[in-house]
């Protein structure tokens, strides 16, 4: 097995050429364009003042070699400081406005990666750990925006070594063709690295990854840690993600250390070279003491920038990694498609299957020639056994994943045709297991219709149990939830995420009722919080609740990804097929008759 063996990764990655990569990068520091533009100056004026520095000091040499006086040395060492002050005065402009077009970059390559992993579809998340997603919004784009600053320095260092090279040619042009001859190792050398560079600093990446998402679920499924007492598990998962992510970027490390000791060696040869000749040319008097010290404190600073710019190389590097895995997230190509943005009115609700073809993966069928049609207002109570496709079709009615055949139609018309966003508007969802964001009740209940007032919340509430249910909360409508609304009970979760879809007024209403057992008051607010909002809209339930399926328009029995039976609770329990099977399984004993009945069993013993 290799290195990086085990590393994970994903299918929407893809590699982009330098070319790609740099058009996709200037795109994003064209509105910079201003800064980028007084930046570049700033880099030329300082550039001419760190190659004027050595130019000044050669002449004061030769200057004070014929003239030895204490206002030649003042005059010198005051041109020296003020080359000094200024090259740190520019620099200090060049790099706070440097900083601020980076962060301005950075936010605008970081907004637009979470759009894209928000915009991606349930089945997105299905394949890809959110934990790693994380990471190339915010690890990544931060390299990212690193490297912005590198190619400003790069720049800079170039713009420099440019201005050298002139001096050198002037001060003594032979040395200076023997000194360039030598450029062309150090860049072979340098060259050498960027593969090897690239690779493990991706792998870098890939394997920090790996440790956020193992830190984002450990912390996510805490509590279930600590009820199975599985702390040690969950380290040992941890540590194992954590040790790989240590040997992949010492590994890192020691590549990237490796770049700068190798030209800076190369560096040294060259340097000592060429002051071997140029002194043998000072003692045969072919050039000046003063030019000799020019070209020698030239020479270091020409190989400064030189070797800089070649270190850079591996930290260019990185960040282009850094800009591939971002890019990748923003590029990766949706599975749900609209093949339109038609605008959405007022919806009726009638919602059609035919012929629908469904699968999550290829070896996953769901359903195969699925037809059912739901009429405009009907509530619809989908029933059967674990895995026999209930959610799935309330999941593709949401649009939260892609049919691969026939047609699914709503108010007769074809659902990828809508303007996603306007049709998402008009449903209203409630999950198994709701979800509440840390905030107040309020701030939730207000999620999709922000300019929902507090009276109108209130009246609403009323409207449930006469609001009692308030009354067992805290602070009321201001009582905080906590994070995933772990300060409420279910029930208050459901209450709360019901309230949400009434003050949202949906078209179609889909409910994948939680199977968690709740006191009967409870579940009677939630039964009248659920017949307000049945009676305005299309419903589609999955019912898990005998109170629930008894109150549907239509029951449909499902098996294997097909309906067997459908009519409604009286006609399907008298027809003795599977939905009484179910009955007797899962509903008989919420029924008032049956409690009845065992109490009296109990009184008789």
């Amino acid at each position: 097995m290799g290195f990086f063996a085990g590393l994970n990764e994903e299918k929407y990655d893809r590699q982009y050429t330098d070319r790609e990569l740099t058009r996709r990068i200037i795109g994003y520091l064209t509105p910079q364009r201003t800064r980028l533009a007084l930046v570049s100056i700033l880099v030329a004026i300082t550039a001419l003042i760190g190659a004027a520095q050595p130019v000044i000091v050669s002449r004061g040499v030769d200057y004070v070699k014929s003239r030895p006086t204490t206002a030649a040395i003042l005059i010198i060492g005051g041109a020296v400081l003020f080359t000094g002050v200024a090259n740190w005065g520019l620099n200090w402009i060049r790099r706070s406005l440097t900083a601020r077009a980076v962060g301005d970059v950075v936010l605008d390559l970081r907004t637009q990666a979470f759009d894209a992993a928000a915009a991606h579809d349930l089945s997105f998340y299905d394949q890809y750990s959110s934990g790693r997603i994380v990471s190339r919004i915010t690890s990544d784009t931060r390299e990212f925006g690193q490297l912005v600053v590198i190619v400003t320095d790069v720049v800079a260092q170039i713009v420099q070594a440019l201005m050298l090279a002139v001096v050198l040619v002037n001060t003594e042009w032979k040395m200076a063709l023997l000194l360039f001859s030598f450029m062309p190792v150090i860049f072979l050398v340098a060259l050498g690295f960027r593969r090897m560079a690239r690779q493990v600093t991706r792998d870098g990446m890939r394997a920090m990854a790996d440790v956020n998402a193992a830190i984002k679920e450990t912390v996510s499924g805490i509590s279930v840690a600590k009820n199975f007492r599985q702390e040690d598990s969950i380290f040992v998962d941890f540590d194992a993600a954590n040790q790989q992510s240590y040997r992949v970027n010492i590994k890192r490390g020691f590549i990237l250390s490796l770049v700068f000791p190798t030209l800076n060696a190369l560096g040294g040869i060259g340097t000592a070279i060429l002051v071997y000749f140029g002194g043998l040319s000072a003692i045969q008097g072919l050039v000046t003491a003063g030019a000799w010290y020019l070209f020698i404190l030239s020479l270091d600073n020409f190989f400064f920038p030189i070797l800089n710019l070649s270190a850079f190389w591996a930290q260019i590097q990185s960040g282009l990694s850094a800009a591939e895995r971002a890019f990748a997230l923003i590029d990766a190509d949706p599975n749900v498609v609209q093949t339109d943005r038609r605008e959405v009115p007022r919806l009726q609700g009638e919602v059609c299957f035919e012929k629908v073809d469904f699968r999550y993966t290829e070896a996953e069928p769901v359903l195969r020639d699925f037809d059912l049609c739901l009429r405009p207002g009907e509530n619809l109570a989908l029933v059967g056994h674990t895995g026999a496709g209930k959610s799935s079709i309330a999941k593709l009615i949401a649009r939260f994943y892609e049919f691969q055949g026939g047609k699914l139609l709503v108010d007769g018309l074809d659902i990828r045709t809508f303007d996603l966003q306007q049709y998402r508007r008009q449903l209203g969802i409630v999950s198994q297991s709701p979800f509440l964001f840390s905030g107040t009740v309020a701030d939730n209940i207000r999620y999709a219709v922000p300019e929902v007032g507090d009276a109108e919340m209130l009246e609403m509430a009323r409207r449930i149990g006469g609001g009692e249910w308030l009354e067992t909360l805290p602070d009321g409508l201001a009582t905080e939830v906590g994070e995933r609304g772990n300060r409420l009970s279910m029930g208050q979760r459901q209450l709360v995420a019901l309230m949400r879809v009434l003050v949202q007024k949906p078209a179609i209403f889909i409910l994948d009722e939680a199977t968690a057992s709740i006191d009967p008051f409870t579940e009677w607010q939630i039964q009248q919080a659920l017949n307000l909002i049945l009676k305005e809209a299309t419903s589609v339930l999955i019912a898990h609740r005998l109170s629930t399926v008894k109150a549907a328009d239509r029951i449909v029995v499902m098996e294997n990804g097909a309906i067997i039976e459908e009519g409604d609770h009286g006609g399907l329990l008298a027809r003795g097929g599977h939905y009484a099977s179910l009955y007797n399984t899962y509903f008989r004993h919420q029924s008032l008759a049956y409690i009845e009945q065992a109490r009296e069993f109990v009184q008789g013993d």
